[in-house]
């Protein structure tokens, strides 16, 4: 007998090597910002969605920190028995096959599952084939399952002051989409049997799927024999696209170079200056035509936001963008001295009108103003516009001035091979200065990247006051470095133009 849970099953069900790898080497398994993210959502999303039916019973249970998945599953059982209509985190083994539903409903003279995510998508086909499996185990369990739904967030609800989460959540009858995916388990548990009982690496070539929904924890692991750099590592470049490349054997800038079918100028250029080892290109003309856009007074501003699934502030919807910090640095006129002035919320409260009214008082009108990959910023302020229309001409009119420090290196201005195929501010700054450590995100303390600052912001509140000290100094720190970066960036700009 094998053991396979819903978790390692939907991993099957994007490939048979994440089920493998999830079982034999869990420790390849690398997970970004964004992963954690999405699992604290889930959590946080799943723990309110236990109220949408009234009253309810939660089996969790835990051996130490390790889930007691025997005392859960009797649990559940002694519930279903006593007549228990809402079960949370209802367990059931058949056969070593093992899941948890999220909301299990006494419903239509049997059990109904109600699949919980924290996702405004409701057409995501893992779900299905997550809901699908549950199904599954619970009729073999001998449960009578009469309905299946998926729960997921309504990106339209707006927060009014008092969470509704019968407003808030989306509840969809799934019985139907999950037909397919039925079909599919028998055939999906002999795969799954046939790599779980080897103990042998399975031979699986990395391939569409290991970019979907997200780019796979064990990308890390299953590319280890990709060359560097490699079609994976090219600008803009469609992922399946760099899978033919790859299936073609010709991953290696080498043979990529070659290629007839490869046009963009930018991917070109990337190539031959990694093969060539050749320094900076510089397209005079077009960084100084960018240049001219620009005018002093200069401001150089950068936003830090937090996006709560759960809208915590009135006119706001889930995963809004709420602004807390700014950094803003600022040159007078020509030959100036470098200014800086920040903005940092106190956590806990709502922080939009303190930041848009603060924005006022740092931004004269008509001035100009850089960011970069300006529409964040220019979301943000007509937002804030939005929301106080009171100060909304200062803030459009700040909106309306800025000027996008990425433009000379989308458009192919200013190019160095340490960039790689990215643009962003954390390629750009350290393939021009490599060897500043001012200017080095590593050597800050505790806030290293705007998912680390949108994690932090909120937890302050929480915190001791010598920690609340602490966390916001660090904060202050790495935004500040945001926009020092920018003024880095277009110095080397005016010497490049020269």
């Amino acid at each position: 007998m094998f053991c396979l849970s819903k978790s390692k099953y939907c991993g099957l069900w994007q490939c048979p090597k994440i089920a493998w790898m999830k079982k034999y080497m869990p420790e390849e398994f690398v997970a970004d910002g964004a992963a954690v993210e999405r699992m604290n959502n889930g959590n946080e999303v799943g723990d309110l969605a236990m109220g949408l039916f009234g009253d309810f019973v939660e089996v969790t249970s835990f051996d130490g920190e390790k889930l007691d998945l025997s005392a859960m599953i009797e649990k559940t059982k002694e519930e279903m028995e006593k007549g228990t209509a809402v079960i949370c985190e209802a367990s059931f083994d058949y056969n070593g096959l093992y899941c948890a539903v999220d909301i299990l409903k006494e419903e239509n003279g049997g059990w109904a599952i109600y699949e919980v995510k924290s996702s405004t998508h409701d057409d995501k086909e893992v779900y299905l084939a997550d809901i699908a499996y549950q199904k599954y185990v619970l009729e073999n369990c001998g449960v009578n399952v009469t309905g299946t739904h998926l729960i997921t967030i309504n990106s339209g609800y707006v927060f009014d002051g008092k969470l509704d989460i019968h407003k808030l959540f989306r509840i969809t009858d799934v019985s139907s989409a999950i037909v397919p995916e039925e079909n599919s388990i028998k055939g999906n548990l002999m795969i799954a049997e046939r790599f779980l009982r080897n103990p042998a690496e399975p031979d699986i070539l990395i391939n569409e799927n290991c970019n979907k929904p997200y780019k796979c924890g064990f990308w890390k692991h299953c590319a280890k024999d990709v060359p560097s750099p490699s079609v994976f590592d090219l600008y803009r470049m469609p992922f399946k696209k760099k899978i033919d490349y790859y299936r073609k054997g010709e991953a290696a800038f080498p043979d990529l170079i070659l290629d007839s079918g490869i046009t963009n100028e930018k991917q070109l250029r990337q190539m031959e200056y990694a093969l060539s080892k050749k320094g900076t290109y510089i397209d005079k003309d077009g960084i100084r035509d960018f240049l001219r856009t620009l005018s002093y007074p200069i401001y150089f501003l950068d936003f830090e936001t937090m996006q709560p699934v759960i809208p915590r502030y009135i006119g706001t919807k889930p995963y809004a963008q709420i602004p807390f910090q700014y950094s803003l640095h600022y040159i007078e006129h020509e030959g100036g001295k470098l200014e800086h002035k920040e903005f940092l919320a106190e956590s806990g409260a709502d922080p939009r009108r303190a930041i848009a009214e603060s924005l006022c008082r740092d931004i004269p009108m008509n001035v100009c103003v850089t960011a970069y990959n300006k529409a964040f910023e220019c979301t943000r302020l007509k937002e804030l516009a939005e929301a106080f229309p009171d100060i909304s001409e200062h803030l459009l009119n700040i909106e309306q001035n800025i000027k996008d420090l990425l433009v000379p290196f989308q458009s192919g201005y200013y190019y160095n091979r340490a960039m790689g195929g990215s643009f962003s501010i954390k390629s750009v700054l350290p393939a021009i200065f490599p060897d500043d450590p001012a200017l080095d995100y590593h050597n800050l303390e505790g806030v290293h990247n705007g998912g680390e600052a949108m994690a932090i912001f909120p937890k302050i509140k929480d915190m001791p006051p010598e920690e609340q000290i602490t966390a916001r100094y660090n904060l202050l720190k790495y935004c500040e470095l945001d926009t020092l970066a920018m003024v880095k960036v277009w110095e080397e700009l005016l010497r490049a133009a020269e």
